[in-house]
């Protein structure tokens, strides 16, 4: 009796390792979606002034491993807000604006222990923002190319929980050489299932995510 105890004590307990060892590996191979909020400061001149923007919406994002070290990042965001153009104050016409980013890269890992990962990133991203006043007809769109390098740190929090750490570097046509860097976490569930939260800041800049990532 007390045979057949330990014996199953000891299969349980080997289960229970075995899952956890699971629980923390880190996968590169993942698709996400979730709800996404991004805050930009607008330019302003003597005369006129937009206001910020604070566009809410979603976003698909995912990551594919090429090999043990390098693997392809891809995501794209996309939300809704309506802006004021103003002069000396006074409201001059309201728009609605959607907003979508696109990102596309190549990322590079190395080991630094069991838990822990170095990775750099490099990343290509398309920002565009459509304006429009409904009543007067009136479309107007921006389009802006920029690059972004990224460096950070990915590791075990927890059996079930990684956290990761990143500053980046953004330069082109609607970043103007801004510093910036984020931070994130994500909850396993199990091998597949777990939920993402991301924040990011930058000069006048600033994105909130949530999400649900199934890893493979």
């Amino acid at each position: 009796m007390n045979t057949a105890i330990a014996r199953t004590l000891a299969a349980a307990l080997a289960g229970a390792l075995s899952l956890q060892a699971a629980a923390q590996e880190r996968s590169y191979t993942y698709l996400e979606a979730g709800y996404v909020a991004q805050a930009l400061q607008s330019p302003r001149d003597a005369r006129f002034a937009l206001d910020d923007i604070d566009a809410r919406g979603g976003y698909l994002a995912g990551s594919l491993a090429l090999d043990p070290q390098w693997y392809l990042v891809a995501g794209l965001y996309k939300g809704r807000d309506e802006v004021a153009l103003r002069a000396a104050g006074v409201e001059l016409a309201r728009f609605d604006l959607d907003a979508q980013q696109a990102v596309l890269g190549l990322g590079y890992r190395h080991a630094l222990s069991e838990r822990l990962d170095w990775t750099v990133e490099l990343s290509w991203l398309d920002t565009r923002l459509a304006f429009e006043h409904k009543p007067l007809a009136l479309r107007e769109r921006s389009d802006g190319d920029d690059a972004r390098l990224a460096l950070g740190l990915r590791g075990d929090l927890a059996p079930n929980l990684e956290g990761w750490a990143r500053l980046r570097y953004t330069d082109g046509d609607a970043y103007d050489g801004e510093f910036g860097g984020g931070v994130g976490l994500l909850l396993k569930f199990n091998r597949v299932w777990g939920v993402s939260a991301q924040a990011e800041a930058g000069a006048g800049n600033r994105q909130y995510s949530v999400g649900v990532r199934a890893s493979f």
